[in-house]
């Protein structure tokens, strides 16, 4: 811990303190090796987190991130009221306050005799155990009642239990997650807290934008299965499991994901037409440049978070520029907000514009006048297979030269354009068959 804080010494006043020779890069090197052996983390890691911080904001992210979170309980209003379920606990001895400005329903337990999560009040669906962080996504969500919310990766179901307490229990949450077994926790947390509105479904996420193609939402709720960088805390095994391929693995998967919830969305909606895209992470790869990414490729917008707090979203990163909105989104982090590391962007759609891509309407058009051509060019096929048939006739029937020229001139007038419609072909055919009928007497007639 001595060599780290004195490299930080160094870096402090980097032209006064550096030994002659050494480069600033040398110096990031060995803090991160220090710092990866001292905290137990892969040394990647330390060095990915060194670009995104300075080297003293590194270290102080990475002390907290092993230092345990307050633990939080979330009201649940269908059944109880903040003040009631504070006066319950304080009777069974339980030290709480609430959580902070921002929260109605938050309160941060300092310390409890009993176990929080087997108290009668608990077991009654008075209050649900969640992170201060993860209830950020579902107010900048804000869901309104009677509407169609859909949480795309909802188990065990925290989040989908705060969207319907705030829709009151009116309107249609729908509970997504991929696996069955996590959606067990969902349901059972849903008839604990009294919840009513909410359907829950095992479908693979990416392919919702084609099952609930007819069915568009008001909002959407992604909170995408991520790295876990901003919740070393809870899981430690992230230090040493986790790579920066890992991290370039799950972004794409996210990416997808993105998109999906997107297309789900109705931009026509009177009163949403509004997404949220959140993460555990504090990774730029999953968070600013999935955003990013989304911005390109459909037709929304960047809007305010409407939470007073957190930092604003990078706009630039190593080499990196990302669009101006993104400053719109915010961070969260365990030095500055005590608060688990997490990311959310609030996000609306303009409209169905899928950029790169013509419109479906035009596309449909496209295709009808292809095929309309594909059935001209083959009719007018047929008909130049049936005047080469007549002229073989032609020629069997009489050598005179000169008459076998006719019909030649004939075709030659009668290739300079394709026929445009199904009326003049039929009328050319009707043409051939009346010159062929014409021709056959005169010749009888040469003969005798």
């Amino acid at each position: 811990k001595s060599h780290v804080e004195s490299i930080l010494e160094v870096l402090a006043d980097f032209k006064q303190r550096r030994e002659p020779g050494r480069s600033r890069k040398e110096y990031v090197d060995q803090l991160g090796a220090f710092m990866a052996e001292l905290y137990g983390y892969l040394p990647e890691l330390v060095e990915y987190f060194l670009t995104m911080f300075s080297p003293s904001e590194a270290l102080e992210f990475i002390d907290y991130s092993d230092k345990p979170r307050p633990m939080v309980i979330r009201t649940n209003t269908l059944k109880t009221r903040r003040k009631d379920l504070a006066l319950a606990l304080m009777k069974r001895g339980v030290s709480l306050d609430p959580l902070a400005s921002w929260s109605k329903v938050g309160l941060k337990i300092m310390e409890s005799p009993v176990p929080i999560g087997a108290t009668p009040e608990y077991l009654s669906g008075h209050y649900m155990l969640q992170s201060a962080a993860s209830m950020c996504p579902v107010l900048a969500l804000s869901p309104q009642p009677q509407e169609r919310v859909l949480d795309m990766s909802a188990a065990p179901g925290g989040k989908t239990s705060y969207i319907a307490q705030l829709m009151r229990n009116t309107g249609v949450v729908f509970a997504n997650d991929l696996k069955a077994d996590r959606q067990k926790a969902t349901v059972a947390n849903m008839h604990r807290l009294g919840v009513k509105n909410v359907v829950t479904c095992t479908h693979d996420g990416r392919k919702l934008s084609k099952l609930f193609q007819h069915y568009k939402f008001d909002r959407v709720l992604l909170d995408a299965p991520c790295s876990g960088l901003g919740v070393i805390s809870r899981d430690p095994s992230v230090k040493v499991q986790r790579t920066l391929a890992d991290v370039q693995k799950t972004a794409h998967l996210q990416k997808e994901l993105l998109l999906a919830a997107i297309d789900v969305l109705n931009h026509k909606s009177k009163t949403g037409g509004i997404m949220v895209y959140s993460t555990c992470s504090v990774s730029v790869a999953e968070n600013e440049e999935v955003v990013n990414y989304a911005l390109q490729k459909r037709d929304i917008k960047i809007i305010d978070t409407e939470l007073d707090f957190g930092t604003p979203g990078f706009t630039r990163y190593q080499q990196k520029r990302f669009h101006p909105s993104i400053a719109n989104t915010r961070r969260f982090y365990p030095h500055v907000h005590n608060m688990d590391g997490f990311f959310v962007a609030r996000i609306q759609k303009l409209s169905d514009k899928v950029k790169g891509q013509t419109n479906p309407a035009e596309e449909g058009e496209n295709m009808e006048w292809k095929d309309n051509k594909e059935e001209i060019s083959s009719k007018a096929e047929e008909v130049s297979r049936g005047k080469e048939k007549s002229k073989g006739k032609k020629r069997k029937d009489s050598g005179n030269e000169g008459e076998e020229s006719l019909p030649g001139k004939k075709r030659k007038k009668e290739k300079v354009s394709i026929p445009p419609t199904k009326t003049k072909v039929t009328k050319k055919a009707d043409k051939k068959k009346n010159s062929a009928k014409m021709t056959k007497p005169r010749r009888k007639k040469v003969e005798q």
